[in-house]
């Protein structure tokens, strides 16, 4: 289960969902501008008060329509290959585009560099390859290092530190592999470990980069811390960031960046879905909606987690199991209680539903994708996409 969060309901303001909904095709998502404001205002409070530059990390959340907002905020994006890149380039077009990939693709890497700004490698063989190609363009040049340290519990999936990891050179290949020549032409180190945590696991985590990389921070010009920091959840300890990234700065003389992803969209976005159907098995319901967890919220098997959902009553009489209506029969949401029985045509409603869900959306089973709205800041709903047939046929033919 995901940790407890400001309320991912809030955007509705005491308002009752059904009315304010009731002409709302389904599935839909809705991205909340107020919520991605809120959050924009912290985080710039941040980088302000700790003295470092902030980015979307694009894989979290990628709605470009909200990028001109966004860019009030933050110094730019962070992608994690072409396509990212070039869409940071294109929609946020004065700010910084950032780009990590576990290896680069020589057929588009000169392409890369029209769009990239900082381009980060993963192991000395990628940028003994492409780094020098990258300084002779102009760009800055950095390597991402695995301290070695996981703070992770129970998400294995998500811990870049773990055995085996392919993410980041460790000490010990970067002291059998590094050369000086290659030493050179770094501009700075990245790292990435945390995912959904808070500033303490970031500060344990820079020691373990001190004790790892002393020797070599105070050549560099920059850090980059990654993302996985939930700066904009209640209760997130902002003073111990700031502490953080200004201890950093001014012992090594780095610029330093951060690049959270769900930390800009969090609690921004909700999914709208409702009931086709009611079947039972054995004493157990089971509503079947118009939404899947696989298609839909992927992350809900991925992680696993299970969503916020409006109105559930963790005492309530009536138990469902919420499932999708593909053919997967793992496409289930979670175990709810309410208050009363559910019935075909209810409208639910999903919250925290802007990260890694409109991003991550497939077709699998020709499920049609959700339509994307904009709640604007004044409560009006604004259509931003209809996804239909075409959608699901054009990436198949």
């Amino acid at each position: 289960m995901k940790p407890d969060l400001r309320s991912p309901f809030s955007m509705l303001g005491g308002c009752d969902p059904n009315v304010l909904f009731s002409d709302m095709p389904t599935p839909s998502f809705v991205i909340d501008e107020k919520s991605l404001i809120k959050n924009g205002e912290i985080l710039a409070s941040v980088a302000r008060e700790a003295g470092c530059k902030i980015l979307l990390a694009q894989k979290a959340f990628s709605n470009f329509a909200f990028y001109p907002l966004l860019k009030n905020y933050l110094a730019g994006t962070e992608a994690s290959g072409l396509f990212e890149a070039r869409l940071g380039r294109e929609e946020m077009p004065e700010s910084e585009v950032h780009v990590f990939s576990c290896a680069y693709r020589e057929e588009e890497f000169e392409e890369l560099l029209n769009y990239a700004d900082h381009i980060v490698f993963n192991s000395p063989a990628q940028l003994k390859k492409f780094g020098k190609r990258a300084k002779e363009a102009g760009k800055e040049v950095g390597l991402r290092i695995n301290p070695e340290y996981s703070t992770q519990e129970g998400h294995a999936i998500y811990d870049p530190c773990a055995p085996l990891s392919r993410l980041g050179t460790t000490r010990a290949v970067f002291d059998r592999e590094m050369t000086e020549e290659l030493i050179s032409l770094l501009d700075g180190l990245h790292f990435h470990t945390l995912c959904e945590q808070d500033s303490d696991a970031l500060d344990s985590t820079m020691s373990a980069v001190e004790g790892k990389f002393s020797d070599i921070l105070p050549r560099m010009k920059w850090l980059n811390m990654g993302g996985g920091h939930h700066i904009t959840r209640d209760g997130y300890d902002l003073p111990r960031l700031i502490n953080t990234v200004k201890r950093t700065r001014e012992k090594y003389g780095l610029e330093v960046y951060l690049e959270p992803g769900e930390a800009v969209a969090l609690n921004a976005g909700l999914l709208l879905t409702r009931v086709l159907d009611i079947v039972q098995n054995g004493e157990d319901r089971i509503a079947i909606l118009d939404a899947s967890a696989a298609c839909h919220m992927p992350d809900v098997i991925e992680m696993p987690y299970t969503p916020p959902l409006f109105g559930a009553d963790g005492e309530g009489k009536f138990r469902y199991r919420l499932a999708g209506p593909t053919c997967l029969a793992g496409d289930v949401i979670g175990d709810y209680r309410f208050a009363d029985a559910l019935k075909a045509g209810d409208l639910l409603i999903f919250g925290d539903m802007a990260i890694y869900t409109t991003c991550k959306t497939n077709t699998f089973n020709g499920m049609p994708l959700p339509d994307i709205w904009k709640r604007e800041k004044g409560g009006a709903l604004t259509r931003l996409t209809r996804f239909g047939y075409s959608d699901f046929k054009s990436r198949l033919g």
